[in-house]
């Protein structure tokens, strides 16, 4: 179906996923649909809940300079701190589709949200450089369930609105990785000038996300939506068959790679070329921002298009440009680039779309997104760590930005295969 269809019609009173089909069948079952109260509370709660999924680790790179000094790290242990977040992510958003089935997709993304605000609070009561990895980690596994679960309440709740939910959560996302980019550091200043009180005061927003998803804690139907694939008469999905979700599990990976390298590290790129440290803040803020726009946008062109292969390649040709503009001229040039490189981070969306679109059904949509996720954050893993012991043992940002630009071109090369016209029961 269209994004633009119309939804079907529902009662009031359940909290049934939206027209589930019968089993083994294309047809939709004869259960009743959710209330439509119900449907606004859960896009509230995804929204909610994609403002905070980047705040966590973008509130760092802003601050990345401070947290060093404050904690006496070296550029090495830096860069393993900028690559907690795809190893969290890769480790603990495996654990989603068995917690979604056991607990149901709201409760995990509950607790999730739960897990974050707790990490944000505790992170700068902490004195040494351990307990804030640990407290860091703590948020991060909230935001890697959660990561996992958008593309699978999306595809449960909205079936007929995968583009369009898709782009909103995504736009939310973008939009909460761009303002902590920018006011973090003006917070900071605002707040006496500690980065304990810039880091800690996004706690409050992980606060507010938990409240849509405490009416759906006990919704436990939701975790699957359609009965699995032994229950229907089926063979189980073998996943690790399916070139189509290896090539996606790679694209996942290297946009990630990309994604984490300019969150940790751009400010301090444009730092080190004599960007005051307020403006290498905005500067990321914009490259964040112009995921506002277009991650509602791509998605529903994504969507409407059998082969996403151009959208793959044209993304890929702008983070090329504007690794070339950051070597070349990286304070001349550092708003173009910052646009250019927003343009291209808008990968990320693209990917989650083309999890919805490569399978066929809800459970294949669970397995895909925990599948190509947690393989794709573990290949992200070494990017930004490399990136830290290059620029310390190089002394410049030559080398880090070449390894960038040079992962954009194997980027573009699978992302064009995970773009065609396929599902991965086609493949299994």
């Amino acid at each position: 179906m269209r994004d633009d269809e119309t939804p079907p019609q529902t009662p009031t009173g359940t909290l049934s996923p939206a027209t589930p089909t019968a089993p083994g069948t294309d047809a939709p079952a004869t259960q009743a649909g959710p209330a439509a109260w119900v449907l606004r509370l859960v896009a509230v709660g995804l929204v909610l809940t994609a403002l905070n999924l980047r705040p966590a680790i973008t509130s760092l790179g802003a601050l990345l300079e401070e947290v060093r000094d404050g904690l006496h790290m070296s550029g090495s242990v830096a860069g393993v701190l900028t690559s907690v977040p795809p190893l969290c992510f890769a480790v603990f958003g495996i654990m989603a589709p068995r917690l979604a089935r056991r607990f149901g997709p709201g409760a995990v993304v509950c607790a999730g949200m739960t897990a974050i605000t707790a990490g944000l609070v505790i992170r700068p009561l902490v004195g040494g450089t351990a307990g804030f990895l640990v407290a860091s980690a703590l948020a991060l596994m909230g935001i890697a369930v959660s990561n996992v679960l958008m593309p699978v309440i999306v595809k449960r709740w909205f079936p007929d609105r995968v583009g369009s939910m898709t782009g909103l959560y995504s736009m939310a996302l973008a939009l909460g990785t761009s303002l902590a980019a920018a006011v973090t550091v003006p917070m900071t200043e605002a707040l006496g000038g500690s980065w304990k009180a810039g880091l800690g005061i996004w706690a409050a927003l992980a606060a507010a996300a938990i409240l849509p998803w405490i009416p759906l804690v006990r919704d436990r139907h939701t975790a699957s939506g359609q009965p699995s694939a032994q229950q229907a008469g089926t063979p189980e999905l073998r996943i690790t068959r399916s070139r189509t979700a290896w090539a996606l599990a790679c694209f996942f990976g290297l946009q990630a790679t990309a994604a984490y390298i300019t969150m940790g590290w751009m400010p301090q790129i444009f730092r080190d070329a004599g960007v005051s440290a307020g403006t290498a803040g905005v500067l990321l803020a914009v490259t964040m921002a112009m995921g506002v726009p277009l991650a509602f946008v791509i998605p529903r062109v994504a969507a409407r298009m059998r082969n996403q292969g151009p959208i793959v390649i044209f993304l890929g040709s702008c983070g090329l440009i504007g690794y070339a503009g950051l070597f070349l001229a990286p304070s001349g040039g550092a708003w173009a680039w910052a646009v250019l490189l927003g343009v291209s981070n808008c990968a990320f969306p693209l990917a989650l779309t083309m999890i919805s679109m490569r399978s066929r059904s809800g459970a294949g949509v669970v397995r895909l997104s925990a599948f190509a996720q947690s393989c794709g954050y573990l290949i992200s893993i070494p990017g930004p760590l490399l990136v830290g012991v290059l620029y310390q043992h190089s002394g410049g940002w030559g080398l880090p930005i070449g390894l960038m630009a040079a992962l954009m071109v194997p980027q573009m090369v699978v992302g064009t295969l995970a773009g065609r016209d396929r599902t991965i029961e086609d493949e299994c």
